[in-house]
């Protein structure tokens, strides 16, 4: 391969994204740590192409103009994404990262080809990683209905938009409940606040589903144990806590003992997610998009192929 050592050096993000994507799958948890010896190679890195452009002369001018996009607009675009909630907080530090470590097109060149193949006039390679992983991620509703099909779950709209499981898997499953004691909904109990009630209480599932009159009465609270944070295979250490009385479940005790909102969950919400879990066998989730698996992909195609976008547009004949 016939490249720079900088070019040589950016494809260590590749397998940090495929390692990253596949905790995401397994925990939805990835470690921040991960990024910060990355953003220091990008900076070193940026440091090293930039001193050929000094001069400033018109070719200069437009590097300096694709890192700037790069740092000033796809940044924080990733910022602003995740404070909207668009962007979980690992995929917009991934993002973050993928605009300083590689904020310009690389180049490879093998015999008889020069990777990417498809480079966009604006020559932003992060702004590239974006665009790839979005338009893999809108296709995540198709694979989710086409998975739905295949289990027999053609429930129009929640095919497209989530997943039947037993209420068993939910001890490994990520997401939110897409039901409530009276029909669907897009904000329903996170499963890892779920996980963090059940290991407040000490309890399991299936405790929950065999006695779930005992459990709702609060009064059966007699100790209480260190939630954690809701990841799947965390383990529960002892803890002292305090019951309210008119409490069904516990559930204000729960929220009111962990000093947290437990990912945005109310007494009530997690009241009627425990009443849906008690009392069904099978439950519609909303799995929501581990974003980091799309912007793994689109990075490899981002390597390789180039901008998806691009090569549509170009397909077309419309640049």
């Amino acid at each position: 391969m016939n490249a720079t050592l900088p070019d040589i050096l950016r494809l260590v993000i590749v397998p940090v994204l495929g390692w990253a994507a596949w905790q995401d799958i397994e925990t939805r948890r990835v470690p921040s740590v991960i990024w910060y010896p990355l953003v220091a190679l990008g900076v070193v890195l940026l440091a090293w192409d930039t001193l050929p452009h000094l001069a400033f002369a018109p070719e200069d001018i437009l590097y300096f103009v694709r890192v700037g996009i790069s740092l000033l607009f796809v940044a924080p675009l990733s910022y602003i994404f995740w404070r909207l909630g668009g962007f979980g907080g690992a995929d917009a530090k991934a993002l973050i990262t993928i605009s300083i470590l590689v904020p310009t097109f690389p180049q490879y060149l093998l015999p008889g080809l020069s990777l990417p193949t498809v480079r966009t006039t604006l020559g932003v390679f992060s702004m590239t990683i974006l665009t790839n992983t979005v338009v893999l991620a809108v296709g995540y509703p198709l694979a989710l209905a086409a998975r739905n099909l295949v289990d027999g779950n053609a429930e129009l709209p929640l095919m497209f938009l989530g997943r039947r499981i037993p209420v068993g898997s939910l001890a490994t499953a990520h997401g939110r409940l897409f039901e409530t004691t009276t029909g669907y909904t897009r904000n329903g109990l996170d499963i890892d606040a779920l996980r963090m009630y059940l290991r407040w209480r000490g309890t399991t599932l299936s405790e929950l589903r065999e006695h779930p009159d005992k459990l709702r009465d609060p009064t059966s609270i007699t100790e209480t144990h260190e939630p954690t944070d809701g990841a799947v295979g965390d383990g529960m250490a002892v803890d002292g806590g305090t019951v309210e009385t008119e409490d069904p479940w516990g559930a204000a005790a729960f929220l009111d003992d962990i000093d947290s909102t437990a990912y945005g969950t109310t007494p009530e919400k997690l009241r009627d997610g425990l009443q849906v879990v008690a009392s069904q066998d099978e439950v519609w989730i909303s799995p929501g998009i581990p974003f980091i698996v799309p912007m793994f992909v689109g990075t490899v195609i981002a390597f390789t192929y180039g901008d998806i976008v691009f090569g549509i547009v170009g397909a077309l004949g419309l640049v």
